[in-house]
């Protein structure tokens, strides 16, 4: 067994596929019209065969309050493996990126903590 899909639920699939492609740096594998949405999936550039994450509508109404609440306790809703948070963060923050949590080193991690622009709060790590 192992991770095919993950998802993050955005508020807006356009402003959302900007900000994990030109900022992230991820690319655009999957967008298949559905509706008013996309099914629309990115993945790493370094593995485009791997886990594909999916920017999913957060149109349901049970979404919203749930981001909200994750956001206001400061609990990213997932976490990107890098090579070196601090370079990954310097590099981000030239670019406009807001963090929410600087570079913290805790034991074999590094993590810190940007907001996607989209109602998520993501956790970069780096471990040792």
């Amino acid at each position: 067994m192992r991770i095919n899909l993950s998802s993050v639920f955005v508020d807006d699939q356009d402003k959302a596929l900007r900000f994990y492609t030109e900022v992230l740096g991820f690319v655009k594998k999957t967008e298949v019209p559905l509706g008013e949405h996309r099914w629309l999936t990115v993945v790493s550039p370094e593995d485009p065969d791997g886990t594909e994450l999916v920017l999913e509508p957060d149109s349901h109404p049970t979404v919203k309050p749930y981001k909200e609440a994750l956001a206001a306790d400061g609990i990213p809703v997932t976490s990107f493996a890098v090579d070196d948070v601090h370079a990954e963060f310097d590099r981000l923050r030239k670019l406009g990126v807001r963090f929410t949590q600087e570079p913290l080193e805790l034991g074999p991690v590094t993590t810190a903590v940007l907001d996607d622009t989209c109602g998520n709060l993501i956790q970069i790590a780096q471990y040792a």
